[in-house]
């Protein structure tokens, strides 16, 4: 792996801890994360960091909350860029793709909140760009949903189905430990 890949955290926030998220998979995401910065900051690789500023009134993302804030550890530091975003994909409305050109990145590594929201659509967008992506799985998270018909969809199916459906078709799948091997071999 070369300097023409880049690590996109996705959505690492605060917000996700308040209502109405409600309970999430994965409780080691933070940790397989910070593996991950701290992976990429050692080489000097680019990193752009994706944080949802949501445009919705009472949202827990929206510039103006406390939730909009980085989780501990994920915070930017100095020269590391923030790319902000309304919707899902962190390609539309933003500059993320002509960052990305201007570096010279042809692959991409993503991982972040939610695995079946905003990861998995930006992932399926820069596949659709001509990006090679990567998703490191256990360094994201989701959350239960409501099927619509009075029961949920417990987290960890609706993870294992997204992952599936971009392993499929959009992207390598990953661990972090798999990953980190790679990099390092």
């Amino acid at each position: 792996m070369t300097a023409t890949i880049a690590l996109i955290p996705i959505d690492v926030q605060r917000g996700f801890d308040y209502p109405p998220w409600g309970r999430r998979n994965n409780p080691h995401m933070e940790d397989h994360g910070r593996r991950l910065l701290a992976a990429w900051r050692e080489r000097g690789w680019p990193l752009l960091h994706v944080r949802h500023d949501s445009v919705q009134a009472g949202s827990s993302l929206r510039p103006d909350h406390p939730g909009n804030a980085f989780r501990d550890g994920f915070e930017p530091r100095a020269g590391e860029a923030v790319v902000g975003k309304s919707v899902n994909s962190a390609f539309i409305g933003t500059d993320l793709d002509l960052r990305l050109r201007r570096l010279g990145v042809d692959t991409v590594v993503m991982f972040g909140v939610s695995t079946d929201m905003c990861v998995s659509t930006t992932a399926r967008m820069a596949s659709n760009l001509g990006y090679r992506t990567i998703v490191v799985g256990d360094a994201c998270f989701c959350f239960d949903l409501d099927d619509g018909a009075g029961g949920t969809i417990a987290a960890e199916a609706i993870s294992a189905a997204h992952l599936a459906t971009l392993r499929a078709e959009f992207a390598q799948v990953m661990d972090t430990a798999e990953l980190l091997a790679h990099i390092d071999a």
